[in-house]
């Protein structure tokens, strides 16, 4: 069993149930519209199954072997209590893949840096194409630093997360920084 928690569109989880066919993968994902938009892109997957809830109100008759949580824990509300609610998803020795937004997003150099690797690999006239394709994901950026501004969404060091995932009962196996230093990305074991 996988969860794909604040799982949005179902990137991730698309990965998970093409690589994974033999597994079960649960998207949780509070967002009516997302999950719509999730259903759609992942309905050739027949191992997929669907939660239109937020994490706190997920049901869980099996536990996981794995849960991928990408860029939600941050929006959630109290994302303390929700790592405790990840743990509890997770059977002893399972893995949590978590990459979070921790610090305030500086939107100009997130565009500026993916412009100038965008033009690398499709030229100018391409680049232009699709920063015009991605404007709605430009405003959400603008939104969600906003967010973080105001206190709406949840800010972390490197040290603070890792001390967050510690105490809901998880051993860090691997911590990086990515996304230009924005995010973290830890990759945890459930301890008993």
């Amino acid at each position: 069993m996988i969860y794909d928690v604040g799982g949005g569109t179902g990137n991730y989880t698309e990965i998970a149930a093409r690589l994974c066919a033999d597994s079960t993968i649960c998207l949780v994902e509070p967002d009516p519209g997302m999950m719509r938009a999730a259903k759609a892109k992942l309905s050739a997957h027949k191992n997929v199954t669907y939660q239109n809830v937020g994490l706190e109100s997920a049901k869980v008759p099996d536990r996981a072997d794995l849960v991928i949580s990408v860029h939600s824990l941050y929006a959630m509300p109290e994302p303390e209590h929700r790592l405790a609610d990840i743990r509890r998803m997770l059977r002893p020795g399972g893995i949590l893949y978590l990459i979070d937004l921790g610090r305030p997003m500086d939107v100009r150099d997130w565009r500026n840096f993916l412009f100038s690797s965008i033009r690398k690999e499709h030229g100018l006239l391409g680049t232009l194409r699709i920063f015009w394709q991605g404007r709605q994901i430009a405003r959400q950026n603008k939104a969600i630093f906003k967010a973080q501004q105001d206190g709406t969404y949840w800010t972390h060091t490197a040290a603070k997360i890792a001390s967050a995932v510690t105490a809901a009962g998880f051993e860090i196996i691997d911590q990086r920084s990515v996304y230009r230093g924005y995010s973290d990305l830890l990759v945890c074991r459930a301890t008993p």
